[in-house]
């Protein structure tokens, strides 16, 4: 697909050649949409005239510009549209006509009034993948507004998270936003394989709730198939000690002996080889159930050294553990262990350095030739390529 330039996209993106609509706002649906923009597609990213609420979910800034916003939304060309304008909605459809891929997160139902509902956009455009996420699925739930807070809540995330004695949490991030976006790939890649053998699209649908609860994993089987209500442990886990922050001689260090074999590495770093012999700590089993007599054993012995000498030692036996980071010291350890973390997105002055796609692909790399788009930043080109007649075959707009 050539761009201004008469370039082409290398063919040896993933996803080139296909066409993103992307309706939906806030953090799912971009960070969804982010990356398959990364792989290859063209996302055209679909904003009122108010913009993407995002963009005014400040402080901090880069310049002006929520960082917020520009954490889910590179590899995107913007126009604005009113829905409400017979003119604007007209060209949304068309746009819908066009696209291999629509991604929306409305309330559900409320894209029927403009004619961009799945029945509708699937009578003009039989092979589309029309992905649709919302906060409780389009039944009982539908008049709930989603936010991953209240999922976080509803869900029960909530009450697992905290110190025992103290208040429930919310995770530092919006964790089943994340999760839910990550879940929307998937179905649509799964719905383009189908296309491919098949000739039809299908719509896919995802909901916090329901990403939530497979994404609580071990909780949610505690309850579902063993009849135990999880509760709040602070930083203990349930099934696996040690798998904890436990104090150095300086600061706390995360150690987690998931197995026996680990176990007895750590003992032997530790100096204490017979405490894994003990009958009492020997199984997982066993040193869960008496987790608070190997405690302070363990303390007593990490109180020796500071925590990145621990690390150093322990590491290098094969034992799980790390430090307790802020996130400038995450990056840090990412640039220690050589995961390239940080990309410069877009040319020149306009370049932005953004934490990479999660995903490397020998062959077919993530590619980051476009910076998070200003507000209508293409709308011009995009309302004149909507406005034209349907090319054969269906090219998208390069800018």
């Amino acid at each position: 697909m050539p761009d201004a330039t008469g370039e082409t996209r290398a063919a040896t993106a993933p996803l080139a050649g296909l066409l993103v609509a992307d309706f939906s706002r806030v953090l799912a649906g971009p960070y969804a949409t982010m990356l398959l923009a990364d792989l290859g597609a063209e996302v055209v990213k679909v904003e009122s005239p108010d913009g993407d609420e995002t963009r005014t979910w400040t402080p901090p800034t880069r310049g002006d510009v929520s960082t917020y916003y520009l954490a889910i939304n590179r590899g995107k060309r913007s126009v604005a549209l009113d829905l409400r304008d017979p003119a604007d909605a007209e060209l949304a459809r068309e746009l819908a006509r066009r696209a291999d891929v629509m991604i929306q997160n409305f309330k559900p139902g409320g894209l029927a009034r403009y004619g961009l509902d799945y029945a509708a956009v699937r009578a003009g455009n039989p092979g589309i993948v029309y992905a649709s996420i919302s906060g409780f699925g389009p039944r009982a739930g539908a008049k709930v507004p989603g936010y991953d807070l209240m999922v976080q809540a509803i869900s029960g995330l909530m009450s697992l998270t905290g110190d025992p004695e103290g208040p429930p949490y919310r995770s530092g991030i919006s964790v089943f936003d994340v999760m839910a976006g990550n879940h929307a790939v998937i179905g649509i890649l799964a719905a383009l394989r189908h296309r491919d053998a098949t000739g039809q699209g299908q719509e896919v649908e995802v909901n916090l709730l329901a990403s939530a609860l497979s994404g609580l994993v071990n909780h949610s089987s505690a309850y579902v198939a063993g009849g135990v209500v999880p509760y709040r442990m602070g930083n203990a886990h349930p099934s696996v000690f040690p798998y904890e922050p436990l104090p150095a001689a300086d600061r706390e260090i995360i150690i987690a002996a998931a197995n026996d074999r680990q176990f007895r590495r750590l003992c032997e770093v530790l100096g204490v080889p017979e405490v894994a012999d003990d009958p009492r700590f020997a199984r997982n089993r066993d040193r869960t159930a008496n987790r608070d007599q190997l405690r302070p054993i363990l303390v007593e012995r990490l109180a020796t050294r500071g925590a990145t000498e621990w690390f150093e030692l322990l590491v290098d036996a094969g034992v799980p553990c790390g430090p307790i980071n802020t996130i400038e010291g995450g990056f840090a350890m990412a640039e220690q262990f050589e995961l390239e973390p940080v990309v410069q997105v877009g040319p020149g002055e306009r370049a932005l350095p953004m934490a990479r796609h999660p995903i490397t692909l020998s062959a077919t790399p993530a590619r980051y030739e476009l910076p998070p788009p200003e507000l209508d930043e293409y709308g011009a080109e995009l309302r004149t390529w909507l406005a034209a007649p349907r090319p054969e075959p269906q090219e998208g707009p390069r800018g």
